[in-house]
């Protein structure tokens, strides 16, 4: 016998029986993989003793039900555990909750995979801009925008303004803040993106392109939105967010925000920690699927066969997270970055297709000494890599319709 007591009949009439579904990866054999699933039920959802709850719709309904428990190809086991769409409350913040609260602490659970309702879709914009959208700002219709950092830490405001004007004049198409650039007295935020952005917007008349300055507004919470606002006074075509400092739904408000209406990328910084160990989240779904409904319109993540140790799957399953069909929201430009050379933007293009945003930082002070032929041979590479996958892309097409 339970010792809550609840209306029964009131608790049915709020809950409508739609329900969203998430598969968890979880360590074990069948028994504790069960017996993990079973707490992971309780835990994100009522977080009490399922003993103490009387029979009826709390136990039927509130409580995540177990769906199905498969063996994972590669060890481990599969469940796939539903939930009420009602319980997340029509808040991202909650629906992260309940995705992955309590249970980030336990060992041995990841989040592999999200089915979420159309109510859950819609209650976030996601990307205000999208892949067209930021296309459209920059006046680029096919091939892959070319995107570039200002670094090392250190320059001087007026140093960064010189470099990201170099950059405008040899033909990149994006230039970011390094996402450790903040208030830091050699470059102070108001500063650095006055003149950054007074820099790229001159370059653009000058060359007659649309090029555009990105600096970073990570910082406290009390200050951001206000950096945010002031960079788009001064011209800054994007900001840039680090959400896993910021939070995700920090990130989200500012991507809805009609006041600001800037498109947003997002850095990885800090939240690298939820996906890359066992257990946590997995890369699709983080960088995927939960950047795009916090607003990014294009999401930095680090790429295979650079300095992180993400895998190629892995990579390319975050770029189809932000592409695939998710309810009516917009899709978003992958940027595979972490130590990217000239070498590898063959095998970026290649991979990704035309969108994509091809990111090489301090990869552009390390193959000569004149930065400025360093990009445009950045350019040149990118523009060659696009003409190669449109050709094979037009074979292939060619060959589909004559099988």
């Amino acid at each position: 016998m339970g010792f809550v007591t609840y209306d029964d009949r009131r608790l049915c009439g709020q809950l409508h029986g739609k329900r969203f579904q998430v598969t968890y990866r979880l360590q074990g054999d069948l028994d504790s993989a069960r017996a993990l699933a079973e707490a992971v039920c309780r835990e994100q959802t009522v977080e009490f003793p399922l003993e103490a709850i009387p029979p009826g719709i709390i136990l039927d309904r509130v409580v995540g039900q177990l769906e199905s428990l498969q063996p994972a190809n590669d060890g481990g086991y599969l469940a796939c555990i539903s939930y009420a769409e009602e319980i997340a409350a029509g808040e991202f913040t909650q629906l992260l909750n309940v995705l992955f609260g309590n249970i980030s602490i336990m060992p041995g659970i990841r989040v592999e995979a999200v089915e979420l309702t159309p109510a859950l879709l819609s209650m976030v914009r996601g990307p205000r801009f999208g892949t067209d959208g930021l296309r459209a700002r920059l006046g680029i219709s096919r091939r892959p925008p070319v995107f570039t950092a200002l670094k090392p830490m250190g320059l001087s405001a007026h140093e960064l303004a010189d470099l990201a004007e170099a950059f405008v004049e040899s033909g990149v198409d994006i230039i970011k803040d390094d996402h450790g650039l903040t208030d830091q007295v050699f470059a102070p935020f108001d500063e650095r993106v006055r003149r950054c952005a007074e820099a790229v917007a001159e370059a653009n008349i000058r060359t007659g392109r649309r090029a555009m300055y990105v600096p970073n507004i990570t910082g406290p919470a009390e200050q951001m939105f206000e950096r945010a606002l002031r960079a788009k006074q001064w011209g800054a075509g994007g900001v840039m967010v680090a959400p896993g400092l910021t939070s995700l739904d920090a990130m989200r408000a500012l991507a809805e925000n009609d006041e600001l209406a800037l498109p947003v990328f997002s850095h990885p910084a800090f939240i690298g920690s939820y996906a890359v160990n066992p257990q946590g989240i997995s890369f699709p779904v983080l960088f995927g699927t939960l950047m795009r409904m916090a607003g990014a319109d294009a999401v930095i993540f680090p790429n295979y066969g650079g300095r992180f140790s993400l895998s190629r799957e892995q990579c390319l399953g975050i770029a189809e997270a932000g592409r695939s069909p998710l309810g009516t929201l917009k899709t978003v430009f992958p940027s595979p970055a972490g130590g990217m050379q000239l070498e590898n933007i063959g095998e970026i293009v290649s991979s990704y297709g035309p969108d994509v945003l091809v990111l090489i930082g301090g990869g552009l002070f390390t193959c000569g000494s004149d930065v400025r032929r360093n990009c445009k041979r950045f350019v040149t590479a990118v523009e060659q890599a696009y003409d190669v996958w449109e050709r094979k892309n037009a074979a292939q097409k060619s060959a589909a319709e004559g099988a």
